[in-house]
């Protein structure tokens, strides 16, 4: 069939399917797109002359759109994707920092950017960068880096080729991330007589990688031998869907189990053997038991440093590490015995191998003892009442008893992510969904949109602060266009509280963390604070808009935004560092070695002395 290459690629993204456990689906649903001369004349016109089922959703920002097609396939479980294209230099360049998103939380994302001319003669175009050291570096050569799989179509037939590597990748649990296939704008309007086989039903079986028995014995071995293991549920755990088998065997065993930001929500948060978040942003349950846990079994797990507390977490003097991962190089870290397979799969193969050998785990009642404290911990956090006016951990207790118990909520960066690993209590299974591999500002809104293409009929909240959501805001106009009625419950504590945070726990004074004005006197971002009335942001766009100081506010602003059939946003005023701290865990970050800071002397001490507690590797 004679096509040009952009309609070419149109046609076999719309023959991709998946097959999961014998469910079959369409792979690629739809294409995000911003045109500009690189691409509108190209893929635009083979999106536009129809032919196919491929949803077309116009985007306001690169980045933006990228991010909600990356949270669209994370909420799917990574069985359904958006592509996105954009024009050649700053629009292909805005996308790159999503494909790292993308990529760093093994995620597919399919680029499509726009390229400056193959054939060179009208050089240079608009938009074209022109390295003089390197003729055919183009803006898109940045997506290397970010990407599992790049490809420049050069020449129309090179389409085939390029296609068929992106699908593997894309359709790879072990390998998935960003993909981007570069295309020179000359090229997507050149026409070549493409196979009736390579534009036919394509479907891509996501076949679940079977443990082999020496690794499973020599698991049950391992475990065996251990008197308090801790099961850690990651990523792995929700893309499987393995989180009754997680379950299951947690309970025949009496293994305690933490929880990632990726593996939050799939398990009751109430259930006794449920601890709740684990590492950096983590609560004191499972942190406290993983620093007795002489085994620690990561079930899907990359193990970041926010997961081990930069390795120090796992202090038992003989701890061992178990890496359970369809991935190799996830499996192998922090020199972990390993079982290379499916989580689902290894944990059902697992659990008759240790039943065999009569084994429990030798918690005793610490279980118990560590779980009801951080309970009243949390019901602690959520009831804060302070008397300058309303606190971080209020408003999120506030938030979570309103919203229904099927409602999703999108997070990605500040304060809030440790505040909701930490205290937030899920209603209902897949209803947690943080962007914590990159934490990208500016995800949050963009992904509470995707979450809502990916799931019209539940109610979706986004929970961003003021510094993201003046980072990126304007898929919330895109929300707005597309009917999609999600909610946003901005943060504002005038300021990057947890960066702030940081500065002042490592000994630095607060220093242009803080949203304030140039003091003229001191030259310095140390004036008065600058209001920002976000709500009157939001409805210029269009939005239901609520401003809350208090509870009552907060809480009517809730229930009428439930009523709402537009986004709505609620700017929630919050005392300036309200938020939770860290319980018992350690992050690394680059303390100055020299300073004439006392307090930056003494933190560069406790970093020393932290560093010889943690694992080398």
């Amino acid at each position: 069939m004679k096509l040009t290459m952009a309609q070419a690629l149109v046609k076999f993204l719309d023959n991709q399917y998946v097959c999961f456990d014998g469910r079959e689906e369409k792979f690629v649903n739809g294409v995000f797109g911003i045109f500009g001369h690189g691409c509108v004349v190209g893929i635009g016109q083979a999106l536009e002359q129809g032919g196919h089922s491929l949803t077309y959703y116009q985007g306001h920002n690169e980045q933006g759109m990228a991010h909600a097609a990356m949270a669209y396939a994370k909420q799917n479980r990574r069985r359904k994707i958006i592509a996105c294209t954009s024009s050649i230099g700053p629009g292909a360049l805005n996308m790159v920092t999503a494909a790292g998103t993308a990529t760093a939380n093994r995620i597919p994302l399919l680029l499509l950017p726009g390229d400056t001319f193959a054939c060179r003669q009208p050089d240079p175009v608009l938009q074209q960068i022109e390295q003089t050291g390197c003729y055919e570096t183009t803006a898109n050569d940045a997506f290397r880096a970010v990407c599992k799989y790049w490809d420049r179509i050069a020449r129309p037939e090179q389409l085939m080729t390029a296609a068929i590597n992106a699908m593997r990748v894309l359709t790879d649990s072990a390998e998935t991330g960003a993909v981007c296939l570069a295309m020179p704008q000359d090229v997507e309007g050149e026409a070549f007589d493409y196979p009736d086989y390579f534009l036919q039903k394509r479907v891509w079986y996501l076949d679940r990688r079977l443990p082999v028995a020496r690794e499973i014995e020599a698991a049950a071995k391992l475990i065996a031998n251990a008197k308090r293991p801790l099961l850690i549920a990651g990523g792995g755990v929700t893309y499987s869907e393995a989180e009754d088998a997680l379950l299951a065997f947690a309970e025949r065993f009496s293994i305690p189990i933490g929880e990632t930001q990726a593996g939050k929500g799939q398990l009751p948060w109430d259930h006794p053997l449920n601890l709740g978040g684990i590492g950096v942003t983590g609560g004191a349950a499972a942190n406290a038991l993983a620093k007795e846990a002489d085994l620690v079994i990561a079930v899907g797990s990359r193990l970041t440093d926010f997961t081990t507390a930069s390795k120090w977490g796992f202090q038992h003097p003989d701890v061992k590490l178990l890496g359970v991962n369809v991935c190799a190089f996830d499996a192998l870290k922090m020199d972990a015995q390993t079982v290379i397979a499916d989580a689902k799969e290894t944990l059902s193969a697992l659990l008759p191998a240790l039943a065999e050998t009569g084994y429990q785990a030798q918690w005793g009642g610490r279980i118990r003892e560590v779980k009801d404290a951080f309970t009243a911990e949390v019901d602690r956090q959520y009831a804060v009442d302070l008397p300058e006016g309303l606190s971080q951990t209020r408003a999120l207790g506030e938030i979570n008893r309103a919203i229904a118990q099927d409602s999703i909520i999108v997070g990605s960066s500040g304060s809030l992510p440790g505040c909701l690993q930490r205290l937030w209590r899920p209603g209902a299974k897949h209803t947690y969904h943080l962007e914590y591999g990159f934490s990208c500002m500016g995800y949050e809104i963009c992904g509470a949109l995707g979450v809502k293409l990916a799931e019209p009929e539940k109610e979706v909240y986004a929970m961003v602060g003021d510094g993201s959501f003046l980072m990126l805001h304007s898929e919330l106009y895109t929300a707005v266009q597309e009917g999609a009625k999600i909610n946003v419950l901005l943060f504002d504590n005038t300021g990057w509280g947890c960066i702030e945070n940081l500065q002042n726990e490592q000994g630095t004074e607060t220093f242009g963390t803080r949203f304030t004005r140039r003091n003229p006197e001191t030259g310095l971002l140390d004036g008065a604070v600058v209001p920002i009335d976000f709500a009157k942001c939001a409805a210029g766009y269009g939005c239901k808009t609520y401003t809350a100081t208090n509870v009552e506010e907060l809480r009517a602003a809730l229930a009428d935004a439930k009523r709402q059939t537009v986004p709505t946003l609620i700017d929630i005023k919050v005392v300036h560092g309200s938020m939770s701290h860290g319980y018992d865990a350690w992050w690394r970050v680059g303390v100055a070695e020299v300073s004439a800071s006392e307090t930056v002397q003494k933190a560069y001490g406790a970093m020393q002395e932290n560093i010889k507690k943690a694992r080398l590797y």
